[in-house]
């Protein structure tokens, strides 16, 4: 074939062969995608099977390593409280209680506590037991999470056990305990110092009839304060339990409250202050009399000690949601916010040179809060500042009333009524403690001995001083006070 023919006979074989290499081109690359594709998932499926092979053979070395344990030491470990944790020759976890994970010392099959690790290390390497104090904290604003107290000892020749305790409650009980004895020492070296000098200031001035009849009144009304602060300090270790009262019966809420107020009188007269009282029904309350005598006479001796010479203090008695309410109004200087919330804090003192001349404990509010809460109640604090306070014990209704018990009519100049819209315009500041004792434990009335307690109370700002409206909040609702 001469060389024309070849070239003829080559270009009909070629030219249609252009299109079919352009097509086995996309067919290379499709095929190379998908080769590409099943590649990748196969590596995939490879490595979580590897994954998963790797956690199977864990675990069945955990549970062959659980099973080398001290017979009976599994059987040991989950009665114990603390949370326990064993770890192997490798330092691996080979049992834990939930409340190892609940504390967060357990990390997957590791100890998360770097310092916890290096005890372990020490107590293989010595064959002692050793413990130490944790803090956690939070991650985020680093403050202290709970208390943990270790133990770290050997168990058997391979084996560590690691037991933990909460501690976060004791050390809690621990600082009020001791901020409570540091208080009580205040309090009892004031006044008995002061009998001290005032002892020495009557033997030098023997000689002296006036000075010995001055200095022996000034000792009169210190051993008062300081007898006072005994006898408060043994009423509220009786009541802080929140056991309910062991001889209660059902009592007329009228009752309680005409007694306090009447118990109150003497002081009140004393700064021209005028105790007016809402005659309530018949409502009953169920409980200790005397104890909820006295807590509402603290409350009362409160506002009296916080409370302007010549103003009103207004005593009522309301029937809310099937509750007894029992509040005390005055126009008293107040409580601030951060105020209000440590009110019930055991020896709080609001204002302290106020404290000095009327010679209150402390203790009085923390003592109402306690003896409300064991009677299944709780106290509520509304106050503004320049304005008043009002505090409002709330009680279980122990018995029937009728139909005009629910609202109760007030004496002249003093005018209890309810209002569902709240001034939008008042700053108001409410607290409640319940039966748990939400609020802190502390004080500023007093209970049935003349006392001062420390809270907020204060001098009316209003511009009309013949006629003064404080704002009571109960609940959703506004409870006006005019005098």
């Amino acid at each position: 074939m001469n060389s024309s023919a070849k070239a003829a006979s080559w270009g009909r074989f070629r030219a249609p062969l252009k299109p079919t290499a352009h097509k086995l081109d996309d067919v290379d690359l499709l095929i190379v995608a998908v080769l590409t594709g099943i590649v990748g998932l196969g590596l995939g499926i490879a490595g979580i099977l590897a994954f998963r092979f790797s956690e199977r053979s864990r675990d069945a070395a955990d549970l062959h390593s659980e099973d080398d344990l001290p017979e009976g030491i599994a059987e040991v470990l989950a009665v114990l409280p603390s949370a326990a944790i064993v770890l192997d020759a490798g330092d691996d976890v080979v049992k834990a209680s939930p409340a190892a994970y609940t504390f967060g010392l357990v990390r997957g099959h590791s100890l998360a506590s770097p310092e916890m690790l290096r005890m372990v290390g020490r107590v293989r390497s010595r064959g002692l037991i050793e413990e130490i104090e944790l803090e956690q904290k939070r991650e985020q604003t680093d403050s202290i999470l709970r208390f943990l107290h270790a133990r770290v000892a050997p168990l058997g020749t391979a084996f560590v056990l690691v037991l933990c305790d909460d501690q976060t409650e004791s050390k809690r009980v621990d600082s009020i305990r001791r901020d409570f004895v540091a208080n009580v020492s205040h309090e009892l070296k004031t006044p008995i110092g002061a009998m001290s000098l005032l002892a020495e200031a009557v033997t030098d001035f023997s000689d002296d009839p006036q000075a010995v009849e001055r200095f022996g009144g000034r000792m009169q009304r210190e051993s008062k304060r300081l007898t006072q602060l005994v006898q408060e300090i043994i009423d509220l270790s009786r009541v802080q339990d929140h056991t309910a009262p062991s001889a209660t019966e059902k009592i007329s809420a009228a009752e309680v409250v005409d007694d306090a107020a009447d118990r109150a009188r003497t002081r009140a007269e004393s700064k021209n202050i005028h105790i007016e009282v809402s005659p309530p029904g018949t409502m009953l309350i169920e409980g200790n009399y005397e104890l909820l005598v006295n807590a509402v006479r603290n409350l009362i001796d409160n506002a009296i000690n916080y409370s302007p010479d010549g103003t009103r203090i207004g005593v009522g008695v309301d029937l809310v949601d099937e509750r007894v309410e029992i509040s005390v109004a005055d126009q008293g200087i107040g409580l601030s916010t951060q105020d209000t919330e440590r009110v019930f804090e055991r020896f709080y003192r609001v204002d302290p040179a106020r404290s000095r001349i009327t010679g209150g404990t402390g203790l009085g509010l923390s003592i109402v809060k306690h003896i409300i809460a064991t009677h299944g109640g709780q106290v509520k604090v509304w106050s503004r500042l320049g304005k008043g306070s009002t505090f409002t014990i709330v009680l279980p209704l122990a018995g029937n009333v009728s139909d005009d018990e629910a609202s109760s009519s007030a004496p002249d100049g003093v005018l209890l009524e309810h209002s569902a819209r709240a001034d939008a315009d008042e700053a108001e500041v409410e607290v409640e403690t319940d039966a748990e004792g939400a609020a802190a434990d502390g004080a500023v009335a007093n209970d049935g001995t003349e006392h001062d307690p420390d809270d907020d109370k204060g001098v009316s700002t209003g511009e009309n001083e013949n006629e003064t409206t404080q704002v009571l909040k109960t609940g959703s609702e506004q409870r006006k006070l005019t005098t």
